[in-house]
C-alpha cells in the first residue's frame, strides 16, 4: 500500500493546505466502489430477490451510519488528521467524518490494488452486515410515516427530550410520537441516529400489536 494514499484518506479538509490534500475526492470515489461491491454482493446473495427488495437492503448497507459503524469497529477515528477546531469539537467521533474517512480508505485500497483488493476489504469489513441485513431495510422514519399515513394519522413528530455528555460528544434522547398517543424514546450520539432508533422501535411495537 502506498502510504501517501492512506495519509490522504485520513486527512480531513480542516487539515488541508496547498501542500496537503484532504480526503474529499477519495471519499467520492470510495462511495462508488462501496456501492458496486454491495450491489454485487446482494445480487449474488439472494437469487430470488426483486429490485424492490434489494434497494432498501442496499441503502442500509451503504448509508453514512453503516460506514461510520464500520469505522468505529477498528477505531479509525483515532488516526484521523484533523484541524484544531475539529479536534476540539469531537471530530474523531463525528458520524459524517468517520463515514467519509471510511469511504476514503476504500478508495485508497482501490487506487493501490484495484477493484478486487477493494472488494476483498469491503466484504471482510461488511461481511456480517450483508448476511444479516433485514429483508425489509427501509429507512425507519420513512416506514413509520408510511404506517401513519396508511391509518390516516399525521406524520410522526420527533422531540428532543434529553441531552447529556460534553459539548464535543453529546448524547441525545429523542421521542418519536404519533397523534394516537403511541410514543417511543431512544438514545444515540446524534439526533439523526436517535430519531431512527426511536422510529424503528416504535414501528416494531405497533406492528406486533396488530
Amino acid at each position: 500500500m502506498r502510504p501517501e494514499l492512506l495519509h490522504r484518506a485520513v486527512t480531513h479538509s480542516s487539515m488541508s493546505s496547498p501542500t496537503r490534500d484532504d480526503n474529499q475526492r477519495m471519499e467520492f470515489l470510495g462511495d462508488r466502489v462501496l456501492g458496486l461491491v454491495m450491489a454485487e454482493a446482494l445480487f449474488l446473495a439472494d437469487g430470488t430477490a426483486t429490485e424492490g427488495q434489494m434497494a432498501p437492503r442496499f441503502n442500509a448497507l451503504v448509508r453514512k451510519e453503516a460506514c461510520a459503524d464500520v469505522a468505529r469497529e477498528f477505531d479509525l477515528g483515532a488516526v484521523l488528521k484533523l484541524g484544531r477546531s475539529e479536534m476540539l469539537s469531537g471530530g474523531r467521533r463525528k458520524e459524517a467524518l468517520l463515514a467519509d474517512a471510511m469511504e476514503a480508505v476504500i478508495s485508497a485500497v482501490y487506487l493501490d490494488g484495484g477493484f478486487e483488493a477493494a472488494k476483498a476489504l469491503v466484504l471482510r469489513l461488511w461481511g456480517k452486515r450483508v448476511s444479516a441485513v433485514d429483508a425489509d431495510a427501509r429507512d425507519a422514519k420513512t416506514a413509520l410515516q408510511e404506517w401513519a399515513q396508511a391509518r390516516k394519522l399525521a406524520p410522526p413528530a420527533y422531540v428532543e427530550t434529553g441531552r447529556s455528555g460534553p459539548d464535543h460528544a453529546p448524547v441525545f434522547t429523542i421521542e418519536a410520537r404519533l397523534e394516537n398517543g403511541a410514543a417511543q424514546t431512544a438514545t444515540a450520539n446524534s439526533k439523526r441516529q436517535a430519531e431512527q432508533a426511536a422510529a424503528k422501535v416504535l414501528l416494531a411495537r405497533l406492528e406486533n400489536m396488530e
